[in-house]
Formats: C-alpha cells, sequence, structure tokens
C-alpha cells in the first residue's frame, strides 16, 4: 500500500483524531443552520451600463470564470474590506523601493 504525505494541518487533525469527541443530534442541527445560513444566495438585479458589463465579461472570461461569479467576488472582497486598488498597490510597492 502507498503512503499518502499529508500537509501540516492534514498531519494536526490525525494526530488528534483520538481525542475526537462527537457532537450531539442537536448540536449537529445548529452547526447544519449555521452553514447552511452562510452559503445562502440571493438574487438581485442590477442596473449597470453596457460598457461596465462587456468589460466585466471580458475580464471573467481572461480569468476563466462566469462574469456573475466574478461580480459576486468583487462585492465579497469589497465588503470584506479586501478589495484593493491596483494603482495603490503600485505606488505602495514604489515607495517602498526607494
Amino acid at each position: 500500500m502507498r503512503k499518502i504525505k499529508l500537509d501540516a494541518f492534514e498531519q494536526a487533525i490525525e494526530d488528534n483524531a483520538a481525542a475526537f469527541v462527537p457532537v450531539s443530534s442537536r448540536e449537529q442541527a445548529k452547526i447544519e443552520t449555521i452553514i447552511a445560513s452562510a452559503n445562502k444566495t440571493k438574487n438581485i438585479n442590477i442596473r449597470i451600463s453596457e460598457n461596465d458589463l462587456t468589460r466585466v465579461k471580458q475580464k471573467s472570461a481572461e480569468e476563466g470564470l462566469p462574469y456573475q461569479t466574478l461580480i459576486s467576488s468583487i462585492i465579497h472582497k469589497y465588503i470584506s474590506g479586501r478589495l484593493v486598488e491596483e494603482n495603490s498597490v503600485l505606488k505602495s510597492l514604489q515607495l517602498l523601493r526607494q
């Protein structure tokens, strides 16, 4: 049988398997409700210029993903504070190099 090399995260799980304590049915249902709520999506309608939509579709094709997924990702990054402007990053790098 071939041995499988585990990464650090997987190895930590393996090392702590003996300490596993199953959750109750009630706790399991609560966890599943939280996960379902986090994964829930809502359809929206939005009006954007035809030019912007065309450019978004071009960018999504370059990235190899559906344009609606790209838009959703941009919104998620914006609200979570992880959307950064490329010019700001480049300017920061220039300042660091000086």
